[in-house]
């Protein structure tokens, strides 16, 4: 198979390295306008293309979008028209998703929309500890991490989480939410309070407490920053009878035996991979699920865990609560 990679960042790379392990008898067509970009990638064995009509000309099978989120719906728009089915990392803004649904429902294509927690193994235990479960539930999560520490690579000023539309707190919304949602219910917004607590130059609060009310009366507390010096994904829900631990990595996942009175590990992954670029709660196996369950939604064989209906639902309560924390 043929896939174009449209954008030759960090997580276009990334797609392409897990894309040649799933298949590595894969041609990658890399799309990006800027030369060092292309040129870096021509070095890792992926065909360097600026535009997407030049790279549209080698007949790939699928396009994964892997740019800055402002610009998915132009380029979604275009590959859609040249017939391709796209792979799209996260929007964080409807922008097109009324004429982008119809668009791939006229030409009889998927439309696959990235959520990669949702493929994590220690959300979906969560998700079955709790159903199995069936009582009430509270839960505590703090997600935050230092926005400069995103890509130490480059200023954060100079991609897209400096955008106020896009910012880093948002896509922790984005990311988070879907699994949160699935796992818990739809929910409201009942209490928010923003604050920012760093010096950084940003169009944005960096800190967000949220009290989520779930239609199932789960109660959900959030703390959502960028602000953290050190990384932290952690985790608590709990019950009467049951008491869930999550620290953000395969490691770390523990449920409490109350006849030991001790937490007790949880193993969801007989081996996991992880990007020593990257925070330890950042786990490669995810991505890899999601790009399986892509090429399963290609052969026809499986149906994507996301979808951009699911995500304007997920859109729609993030701008609740930036609105409601104004």
């Amino acid at each position: 198979m043929k896939f174009m990679i449209v954008g030759l960042g960090s997580m276009g790379k990334r797609r392409a390295r897990l894309l040649k392990g799933l298949c590595p008898e894969a041609v990658l067509l890399g799309v990006d306008s800027q030369p060092a970009r292309r040129k870096e990638a021509e070095e890792l064995g992926i065909a360097p293309y600026e535009t997407i009509a030049e790279a549209a000309a080698e007949n790939p099978d699928a396009a994964l979008v892997c740019t800055a989120p402002l610009s998915h719906a132009g380029i979604i728009r275009e590959l859609l028209q040249r017939g391709l089915p796209v792979f799209t990392e996260l929007n964080l803004v409807p922008d097109g998703y009324e004429e982008l649904t119809a668009l791939a429902k006229k030409q009889g294509l998927p439309l696959f929309l990235s959520s990669t927690m949702l493929y994590r193994g220690e959300t979906r235990y969560i998700k079955k500890a709790v159903a199995d479960f069936g009582g009430p539930v509270n839960y505590l999560y703090h997600i935050g991490q230092y926005l400069p520490d995103w890509h130490p690579w480059e200023n954060y000023k100079n991609f897209f989480v400096g955008d106020a539309r896009t910012g880093g707190c948002r896509e922790i919304f984005g990311i988070d939410l879907p699994w949160l949602l699935d796992a818990f219910g739809p929910a409201e917004p009942a209490c928010v309070q923003k604050r920012s607590l760093t010096g950084l130059e940003l169009a944005y609060p960096d800190s967000w407490m949220v009290t989520l009310l779930h239609q199932n009366g789960t109660v959900g507390m959030l703390a959502v920053d960028v602000a953290s010096p050190k990384a932290v994904r952690s985790f608590e829900c709990y019950g009467e009878g049951l008491h869930l631990f999550w620290e953000g990595n395969p490691k770390e996942l523990y449920r409490f035996d109350a006849a030991a009175k001790e937490k007790k590990p949880v193993d969801t992954y007989r081996s996991f991979e992880q990007d020593s670029r990257y925070s330890d709660n950042i786990v490669e196996n995810a991505y890899v699920d999601e790009l399986e369950n892509f090429l399963g939604v290609l052969k026809g064989t499986q149906t994507p865990r996301y979808s951009f209906e699911k995500d304007i639902e997920t859109l729609r309560l993030i701008d609740k609560i930036e609105g409601a924390g104004r």
